[in-house]
């Protein structure tokens, strides 16, 4: 089972005090959404997004369809099928994408700590 880039998002109270001290740990902004309330950054393959009031708690994500400089990859498994493999495996599902719609679409579940993950697939389903 191929996931896609990882991440971990961040909620920070602070986005512009937050981006300054992982910049002084050697990550550099790889996209900023700054006026939207994030931003993402990047130390070699150590990618973290910062997200300032738009959730609680912090999340791994997995990106399904992206390589770790966020750029599209040829073969990959659509979110929707992920899906449905850890649904059959028995998986409690926190959120779901509608499994008959194509393109961009994301699931969320948390794992037996409560820790949350996300599969967020932002390109189009493979062919």
């Amino acid at each position: 089972m191929s996931l896609g880039a990882f991440s971990i998002s961040l909620s920070v109270k602070d986005l512009k005090a937050s981006i300054a001290f992982y910049e002084t740990l050697g990550f550099q902004q790889f996209h900023d959404m700054s006026e939207h309330g994030f931003a993402i950054l990047k130390n070699g393959s150590a990618v973290i997004g910062l997200f300032q009031g738009m959730f609680e708690g912090n999340i791994l994500t997995l990106n399904p369809g992206w390589d770790q400089n966020a750029q599209p990859v040829e073969d990959f498994e659509d979110v929707r099928d992920l899906q449905k493999r850890l649904h059959e495996a028995g998986i409690a599902l926190e959120t779901t994408a509608d499994p008959d719609s194509t393109g961009p679409a994301s699931f969320m579940l948390k794992d037996p700590d409560g820790n949350a993950i996300l599969f967020d697939q932002h390109v189009d389903r493979p062919d």
